[in-house]
C-alpha cells in the first residue's frame, strides 16, 4: 500500500505563512489567500491538489470551498499536474487578431498535446489564458515569470528547443 506523504509546508515557507497572515486585520486571514496559494502551489509540485487546498483552508479557517472557488477561478492555478514549462498562450481579442489562434495551433502540432494537455515526458504543458496585457506585442505567451511576445514558427521552435535543453 502507499502512503502519501503528509501535506505540510517546509519549516520556511511556514514562517513566511505567518508572516503573510499578520500582514492583514484579525477576522480578515482570506486576504492572504492567493499569496499563500501560490506558495502552496510550489511547494507541492506546481499544482493544487484538494488535499493541498484543504490544508490551505485549515490554516486560514476556511471552508475549503472558499479556497477552492478562488483557486478555480484563477489561471495561475493549476489544478492538475503540470508539466516542467506550462505555456500560456494568450488568446483574447488582439493577441488573436495578430495571429495567436495560429501560434497556439502551431504548439499543439509542434509538441503534439492540445491545449491543457501536457506532454508524455512531462516537459511541457499548454494552456490558454485571457489577456495577459502584453496586446501592443501580440502574440504572446507567458512561461513561469517570462513574457515571449511578438511570436513567430521561428521564435516558437527556438523556445522549445531553450527548454527541451534545460
Amino acid at each position: 500500500m502507499v502512503t502519501n506523504p503528509p501535506i505540510i509546508f517546509s519549516t520556511d515557507t511556514s514562517e513566511l505563512v505567518k508572516k503573510i497572515i499578520t500582514r492583514y486585520p484579525e477576522g480578515r486571514q482570506k486576504s492572504a489567500l492567493l499569496p499563500i496559494l501560490h506558495l502552496a502551489q510550489a511547494e507541492f509540485g506546481g499544482w493544487l491538489s484538494v488535499p493541498v487546498m484543504d490544508y490551505v483552508a485549515d490554516i486560514l479557517n476556511l471552508k475549503p470551498i472558499e479556497v477552492y472557488e478562488v483557486a478555480s477561478f484563477y489561471s495561475m492555478y493549476n489544478l492538475k499536474p503540470v508539466g516542467n514549462y506550462v505555456l500560456e498562450v494568450c488568446r483574447t481579442g488582439p493577441c488573436c487578431l495578430m495571429g495567436g489562434e495560429e501560434i497556439l495551433q502551431y504548439i499543439e502540432k509542434k509538441l503534439g498535446i492540445k491545449a491543457g494537455e501536457t506532454t508524455q515526458d512531462g516537459k511541457f504543458t499548454i494552456k490558454t489564458v485571457e489577456c495577459l496585457a502584453s496586446c501592443g506585442t501580440a502574440p504572446m505567451m507567458q512561461v513561469g515569470d517570462d513574457y515571449h511576445e511578438n511570436l513567430t514558427h521561428q521564435r516558437v521552435d527556438e523556445l522549445i528547443e531553450e527548454f527541451k535543453n534545460c
